[in-house]
């Protein structure tokens, strides 16, 4: 699964995919992600399931390419950058 967080304090972006939602979100919530840590709360705005751990990493890095707040925005439907 593809996910993407944004953080509550700050309103960025980060993309990541995993096989639970639930403890991923706990962990970056938790300070255990170096790429998140103390940028947070986090919550989850977007997930896409996929069928592989290869097509998850393929879409993650494809999302991670726009290097676009406006993109990523029009992705989760927000229409705006935070």
């Amino acid at each position: 699964m593809v996910y993407i967080l944004r953080s509550t304090k700050t309103g960025r972006h980060y993309i990541g995919f995993t096989n639970d939602i639930n403890r991923r979100l706990a962990e970056h919530n938790g300070g255990l992600n170096r790429s998140t840590k103390g940028r947070g709360p986090w919550e989850v705005v977007h997930t896409e399931g996929h069928g592989s751990k290869e097509a998850a990493v393929r879409r993650e890095l494809q999302i991670k390419s726009w290097k676009s707040a406006p993109a990523i925005c029009r992705l989760v439907d927000f229409g705006r950058p935070w």
